[in-house]
């Protein structure tokens, strides 16, 4: 019993001692034990907490880097927009690809380019004709290849080596659904790299449309598309590279007291971008409608050759199809009124489109600009007042140094309104538009008044071949429907 009262004794004596020692002051700072213990506890996970935060935001800024909006440059040539390269590619006879007819005056060429595809199918070999291209290979989970292009398949590495990870410092702009990097790739060639955005399929249906409408096209006034990456859910599109900025930041740019761009080159750019189009509409099988035609997808070359860009919102017509009904796309102030109001979509809405864009390039103003006073802010409004007014030559860009003469500023009005007509079917078409800005000072007028001289009775034959290419859709040609 001695013993066994003791050993209670002290077990009682043991079990007051924890509190005892919890509550005992320490040497640091006279704290209570258990208050010394709470704080170390605090630090740790204060601690834990702080390296777990920056290990999760590096992760997410890694993210944003392909997301951030490219900063606009203070000199005269902002970065370069949208796509963008040296085309290595074969050049065969495609007999049975040909274009019939001409644009403008410019020959369709007898051949085109093919760029050769390989399709790698999990197990299997190549299709018979297709060429071996390194690098990466693809799951038909996320490649469907019926859907694929003409252009060269390149790995996601690849690219990415190229683009020096997409890097942000690469970014030259951004498109409706996508970034664009400038890229290097390892023969030396520069290109633009799209990096599609996967928004709710936007990027994968983007992907399919723009390779299936500019895989085959080659054309010196159309951004080339020359390869493209499918890799999960990765769809990049890979575009030659137009190294001289947008008609845009050349127009609204600050420039100086005088454009560079002189009458002269802008009516090469109007030309230009006019024979891209009548390719697109009338050159190709099935026809291609841009829907999007507006001063920041015409990129320029050292030379001022315009190259029309951004297919993204392309949609392709079937040949026996005069309308599309379609989700209304493209950009505020250049959408044709009735592709607006009814979704109709055909070659008339690029047609429109380039009605604005040729306003834009004569006046040197916005089709939308809310910083001016109330009858101008309206492109079209304010210049259909002033062509009613006669105040033709006041339409003229102030920052061109040489004015045009009466006859080409004439033309040029004319044609801007022939594309602007509210009936859809009047509109001219783009390769009777090219005639019409090809036209030295409407040469057919001489022509006629020495014809008369002739013979004061003419055949209709011979008037009608005289002026077929000034015609329109409906019927009536520039003189009658003159500016005066």
């Amino acid at each position: 019993m001695p013993v066994s009262g003791n050993y209670s004794g002290e077990l009682d004596a043991s079990e007051e001692s924890l509190p005892d020692k919890l509550t005992t002051k320490t040497s640091f700072l006279s704290l209570k034990l258990y208050v010394v213990i709470g704080v170390l506890v605090i630090c740790a996970i204060a601690v834990f907490v702080a390296i777990f935060l920056c290990i999760r935001s590096k992760r997410n800024s890694r993210k944003r880097k392909g997301k951030m909006r490219v900063k606009q440059s203070s000199g005269l040539i902002p970065l370069v927009s949208k796509e963008i390269v040296e085309i290595k590619a074969l050049d065969r006879d495609v007999n049975s690809e040909k274009p019939e007819g001409k644009i403008g005056n410019e020959d369709f060429k007898e051949s085109e380019i093919k760029i050769e595809v390989e399709v790698v199918k999990g197990g299997g070999g190549k299709k018979s004709g297709e060429s071996d291209v390194s690098g990466g290979s693809r799951s038909d989970a996320s490649l469907e290849p019926e859907n694929i292009g003409w252009g060269r398949w390149y790995s996601l590495k690849e690219l990415e080596v190229a683009t020096r990870g997409f890097d942000v410092d690469n970014v030259i702009g951004e498109g409706g659904y996508g970034i664009v990097y400038r890229g290097v790739l390892n023969d030396g060639s520069v290109v633009a790299v799209k990096n599609l955005l996967n928004n709710k399929g936007q990027a994968e249906k983007e992907f399919k449309v723009e390779v299936e409408a500019i895989g085959k096209v080659r054309h010196k006034n159309l951004v080339g598309l020359i390869g493209y990456c499918a890799e999960g859910a990765q769809r990049m599109l890979v575009y030659e590279y137009v190294d001289n900025g947008n008609l845009e930041q050349w127009l609204h740019g600050d420039v100086g007291s005088v454009s560079p761009l002189t009458w002269d080159i802008r009516m090469r750019i109007a030309i230009g971008t006019a024979k891209g189009l009548a390719y697109l509409h009338e050159g190709l099988e099935p026809k291609v409608v841009h829907r999007d035609v507006k001063s920041s997808n015409i990129l320029l070359d050292r030379k001022w050759i315009p190259k029309v860009s951004d297919f993204g919102l392309a949609k392709l017509l079937g040949s026996e199809a005069s309308y599309v009904t379609t989700r209304v796309m493209g950009t505020f102030g250049y959408v044709s009124p009735e592709y607006a109001s009814t979704g109709m979509l055909n070659e008339g809405s690029d047609v429109y489109s380039f009605g604005i864009l040729l306003m834009e390039i004569i006046t040197g103003r916005s089709p939308i600009d809310y910083s001016r006073p109330a009858g101008e802010m309206n492109l079209v409004d304010w210049f259909k007042g002033m062509v009613a007014s006669r105040r033709g030559e006041d339409l003229v860009d102030p920052l061109i140094g040489v004015q045009p003469s009466p006859r080409a500023l004439k033309r040029a009005l004319l044609v801007c309104l022939r594309c602007i007509d509210l009936d859809a079917n009047k509109r001219p078409k783009m390769g009777q538009i090219v005639h019409m800005l090809e036209a030295d000072d409407f040469p057919y007028r001489s022509e006629l008044r020495s014809a008369r001289e002739k013979d004061p009775h003419p055949s209709r034959a011979d008037l009608s071949i005289t002026t077929y290419p000034y015609k329109n859709g409906g019927g009536g040609d520039i003189e009658r429907s003159g500016w005066r």
